[in-house]
């Protein structure tokens, strides 16, 4: 798959079929969006091409209404954004960055400039709710009339239902805000998960007498938040097992920032005690434990770490019990 910055790229496809949005989570809802603009795209010998913005939108008109908590929290980070993108099979990813003169384009100026000049489109495939230009004034209807007179086949899909929920990326959010985990792998198609480099942070973990791994969330809010058990992926072959906090660290910092602290709960001898730094690791969050809690002191929070660590053993020895039982009854 291939990123672009913007589309003034030699190396962009001429033609695409296209499809248009924030896409934040690659939830179930997108990936039958992109599977239903892969099919389109090879009916027509085209590449398919996401356009997609960073900041998001609603990211951008929260600062400059100077109301920053109106941004919505972030589902994935644009790392991630973009390997849910790679992993469905989208050829080509534009990234466009939300700013000034993107929202105050109009309409009109979006189909011509973006769209047809921009990007090539010769099918373009939008969700049921799809808004674009200045104020929003752009609808289905004004771009499936572009499309006659300008050459290109537009399309859209309805909403995506799974058990009578419609998939979308609030309700992804509303998910990890309520830390139902299971849920929010249920509308995602996989567990819900965040990479990232692994950072040096202040060693507290060794003081504490657990080695842990710090991964940078880059947004001011993320949509979930607490203690969690987690699996990480990348610094072996096999997934390790662990527990994590998501959220700004009360007890040791204040400065607001965002961090994955990840402990391992069986650190692989083969890593050393400096392993770990500058590796892409995948962290799968798969169970909630817990809110993140201000304690008195560092004894007080090696405590609550303790217990994290137990509750995490005992999850992943359940799931090795409800595991082998189903293993039996499948033989069986």
């Amino acid at each position: 798959m291939r990123v672009f910055r913007g589309f003034h790229h030699a190396a962009l496809a001429p033609a695409c079929a296209l499809t248009i949005g924030n896409f934040d989570g690659v939830h179930r809802g997108h990936q039958a969006m992109l599977a239903l603009l892969h099919n389109e795209a090879q009916h027509r010998g085209l590449p398919t091409c996401v356009l997609t913005f960073e900041p998001h939108p609603r990211d951008f008109f929260a600062m400059k209404a100077g109301k920053p908590d109106l941004a919505p929290a972030r589902i994935a980070t644009l790392r991630d954004k973009l390997t849910e993108l790679e992993r469905v099979g989208v050829d080509q990813v534009v990234v466009l960055p939300f700013d000034e003169r993107l929202s105050s384009l109009s309409a009109q100026s979006f189909i011509e400039d973006v769209i047809v000049r921009g990007l090539g489109a010769r099918y373009v495939l939008v969700g049921d709710d799809f808004r674009f230009g200045a104020r929003r004034a752009g609808d289905y209807a004004m771009l499936d009339a572009a499309g006659s007179r300008l050459g290109f086949d537009v399309a859209r899909m309805m909403s995506y239902e799974v058990h009578g929920t419609r998939v979308s990326s609030s309700a992804v959010r509303e998910a990890l805000a309520a830390g139902d985990m299971a849920h929010a792998a249920r509308l995602l198609g996989r567990p819900y998960s965040i990479s990232g480099h692994v950072i040096h942070g202040r060693k507290l973990g060794r003081e504490l007498g657990f080695r842990t791994l710090n991964l940078k969330f880059p947004h001011r809010r993320a949509a979930a938040s607490g203690i969690f058990v987690v699996q990480t992926h990348g610094l072996v072959d096999e997934p390790l097992p662990g527990v994590a906090s998501l959220g700004v660290r009360p007890t040791v910092e204040d400065t607001g920032r965002i961090l994955l602290e990840v402990l391992c709960l069986d650190w692989p001898a083969s890593l050393g005690p400096e392993g770990g730094y500058g590796r892409i690791v995948r962290v799968e969050l798969l169970h909630r434990l817990r809110d993140e809690v201000r304690y008195a002191g560092l004894d007080a929070l090696k405590d609550a770490i303790r217990q994290d660590v137990e509750q995490a053993r005992d999850y992943f020895s359940s799931l090795h019990q409800q595991t082998r039982r189903q293993t039996t009854r499948d033989r069986i």
